[in-house]
């Protein structure tokens, strides 16, 4: 019996796709239904989902325009009749057993979301992008202060096997997410206004409102595999998907939404990070950069606050104006 869809939907890139779908059909052990959302890939891509589709009988959800991951989520969740969703970001990759285990979770705790180990890097890697954390909105003399950290983040799983167990937790991530759908109902739709930072934050926030438990499954595990490299289809999408437009509107919405200060710290961090992320865009740039600035005898600093980052401020707000 399929009790569980998982529905993929786009994170930051196109160009990992087909390995990302093979590595669910290699690695599912259980019967599923999947669903697909394609949100404005390159030609290539989009006909490759097509072929899958056709072969492997799942549902594709395309559309023509990019699409935020919150966005994508909720195209996703009209159409899922069962009684878990998974959503996976389709550059992820999974392992044997990953779908069980999660369920197994779900069924044995009741929990509401269920999160696996989450590592992060190339193909084998063993480094912890992140397994639960903390998550709270606390009053500090008069303020609400947002505080998060991602638990395990940046350790070797060797160092830390001992404390990876099946555990309550406060936060999740997108990168792969097991929701019980009734949890969706409760808590509503994903929140659209959000972009492109704090969505896990947010959902996990409003489940514990709502009376639901979120839980840690480290003997499920799955790798984010994250850019570069980036094929050069991957850019509008990657610089939209982190502009300073809709990170800057994300931020708003979330500050807003949760009463938290302009100036709370960990708001703060987000949205540098996110500035730096959309950098990565930047590698082939910066590498002449800097040659250039050993030229002109400048730090290789200087070249990029005063050239480079102003340069692609202003490109970036045009390519905003030009996908919006």
């Amino acid at each position: 019996m399929t009790d569980v869809t998982i529905v993929v939907v786009p994170r930051e890139r196109f160009s990992y796709t087909a390995r990302s779908l093979e590595s669910i059909y290699e690695h599912t052990d259980i019967p599923f239904s999947l669903v697909y959302v394609d949100g404005g890939s390159p030609a290539r891509i989009k006909r490759y989902l097509a072929q899958q589709a056709q072969r492997k009988n799942f549902k594709l959800i395309r559309t023509e325009r990019y699409l935020s991951p919150n966005q994508a989520r909720n195209l996703g969740l009209k159409v899922v009749q069962n009684k878990y969703v998974v959503f996976v970001d389709n550059d992820v990759l999974v392992t044997p057993g990953w779908l069980k285990t999660l369920v197994d979770c779900a069924e044995t705790t009741g929990a509401w979301v269920v999160s696996p180990l989450t590592l992060v890097g190339s193909i084998g890697t063993q480094t912890i992008h992140a397994g639960g954390g903390t998550l709270n909105i606390k009053e500090d003399q008069g303020r609400r202060v947002f505080d998060v950290s991602h638990g395990f983040a940046g350790k070797s799983v060797a160092d830390v096997a001992s404390d990876l167990r099946p555990q309550t937790t406060e936060l999740a991530e997108f990168h792969c997410m097991l929701i019980l759908t009734e949890a969706c109902k409760r808590v509503g739709p994903f929140d659209e206004g959000l972009f492109s930072m704090h969505e896990h934050e947010d959902f996990c926030l409003a489940v514990r409102e709502c009376g639901g438990s979120v839980y840690f499954e480290p003997r499920s595990v799955i790798t984010y595999v994250a850019p570069p490299p980036f094929a050069w289809s991957d850019l509008p999408f990657f610089m939209l998907r982190w502009s300073e437009a809709w990170n800057f509107d994300s931020h708003q919405h979330f500050r807003s939404k949760w009463g938290l200060d302009q100036d709370d710290k960990n708001i703060v961090i987000a949205r540098n990070f996110a500035r730096e992320h959309r950098h990565l865009s930047l590698r082939l740039v910066r590498g002449v950069a800097r040659r250039l600035s050993r030229v002109c005898r400048w730090q290789p600093d200087r070249m990029e606050q005063r050239c480079l980052f102003p340069a692609e401020a202003r490109v970036n707000r045009y390519l905003v104006r030009l996908l919006s």
